[in-house]
């Protein structure tokens, strides 16, 4: 059962963050519809279409909600940037992870932007689909997408010109597309400490390499023909030379059967690179995953982190990649991310940057909920044990110009 506490603090949350972003559209009509679409994707329709929406509005038709999403004048560009300050202020900390992944939308025409065969993990196999790559901002606080940029197909003008696909909008692939939203996040007012993301991601060199010159730490998954520096080649012969004593078993975070627990091996790199003789503050890892019962199933990573940080800090960030799979079912099951109707880009923008911030809305109403709960709750005296436990990491054997003789913790 719902509160009349929660009920008024929903409804209030609601209207800060409509009144938010009302300033970017030109007329007051269009302020008005475009609450009516936001309230809509929050609300218990059954689907989140132009027809369906406009029902639940009390709308005698869809044309305004399609004038809305494909002809009006308001800056959607400035919406998604009024979302990233909002998340930062509802869910930002400082030790806040950005996520970077794709997600499908299943298409049946040949004419929507973008659309067309290619394998899509949202439906695990190939379909006639649109490709998205997003990122998500992950903190104790909750989740939320957050930032997005569109693929697109390039080669052929005449179609991108029929689905308003602006000049701007140039073919890059999806690591060039995630290094481009991380630049601009990490230009944004949202603190992030890590970045985080899949094979696809990891495996760009020059995304690691600008998150390296950044100070911005990560732990990116890497095909397991990962070439690391001279003496140690392929990482995973790196990691099959791990004596049993390197792995342990370690949760990298709750899923929906409880904890998530892998065994985990981790390895310092030796210090490579010397900047004006001055000791690196960070440090490079390489870390592996190994399936329970399955001791062939391995994924492996590459970190940069700062000194200091533990194995139990590089899991759970490892483990928060998942946190953008969920918000991706929340944001299509909840705000109907993936029920739009529209088959050009401008449209296309539009109604993903408004799911996203309903999406952004839930997650914030989520996490002053359970911060009330905590508030009223009485916390459990503190244990009075000594006895805790800290495992070491392995290293790979070479020498270390910067011996780690200030940190009891480095073996």
């Amino acid at each position: 059962m719902v509160g009349l506490g929660e009920v008024d603090l929903w409804g209030g949350e609601l209207e800060l963050v409509l009144a938010r972003v009302a300033g970017r559209f030109s007329r007051v009509d269009l302020r008005w519809r475009m609450r009516d679409y936001v309230r809509g994707l929050l609300a218990a329709v059954e689907r989140k279409n132009g027809w369906q929406l406009a029902e639940y509005a009390g709308h005698r038709g869809p044309a305004g909600f399609q004038h809305l999403l494909n002809g009006a004048s308001w800056d959607a560009d400035a919406v998604r940037d009024d979302l990233s300050q909002y998340v930062a202020e509802r869910l930002g900390t400082p030790d806040g992870v950005l996520i970077v992944d794709d997600t499908g939308f299943l298409k049946k025409d040949t004419v929507s932007a973008g659309v067309q065969r290619q394998y899509s993990g949202t439906a695990g196999r190939t379909e006639n689909c649109q490709i998205g790559v997003f990122a998500a901002y992950a903190s104790p606080k909750g989740r939320a997408l957050v930032l997005y940029l569109p693929k697109s197909w390039t080669a052929d003008a005449d179609r991108c010109r029929a689905a308003k696909i602006p000049d701007s909008r140039g073919f890059a692939t999806k690591g060039e597309l995630a290094r481009a939203m991380i630049l601009r996040a990490l230009a944004s007012p949202l603190p992030i400490a890590w970045v985080t993301g899949d094979c696809a991601y990891g495996q760009e060199w020059r995304m690691r390499r600008t998150l390296e010159e950044a100070g911005v730490a990560y732990v990116l998954v890497v095909p397991k023909s990962q070439q690391l520096h001279a003496p140690f080649g392929r990482i995973d012969q790196a990691i099959a030379d791990a004596p049993d004593q390197a792995w342990e078993r370690r949760s990298c975070g709750d899923g929906a059967k409880g904890p998530r627990l892998y065994d985990w091996a981790a390895a310092r790199l030796p210090v490579i690179d010397v900047f004006d003789g001055d000791r690196p503050t960070h440090q490079r890892w390489v870390l592996a995953r190994r399936s329970l019962g399955r001791p062939d199933e391995i994924a492996y990573y590459l970190a940069y982190a700062p000194n200091g940080t533990s194995v139990a800090d590089l899991v759970r960030v490892a483990g928060s990649r998942w946190a953008i799979e969920e918000a991706f079912q929340a944001a299509k099951n909840e705000c109907g991310l993936d029920q739009y109707e529209v088959r050009r880009y401008p449209g296309w923008y539009r109604h993903i940057t408004l799911a996203m911030l309903a999406h952004a809305f839930l997650a914030a109403v989520a996490a002053q909920t359970t911060e009330r709960g905590a508030a009223e709750t009485t916390p459990p005296a503190p244990s009075a044990s000594p006895w805790q436990k800290a495992a070491d990491s392995w290293t790979l054997c070479c020498p270390d110009p910067y011996p780690a003789t200030d940190q009891s913790s480095m073996p």
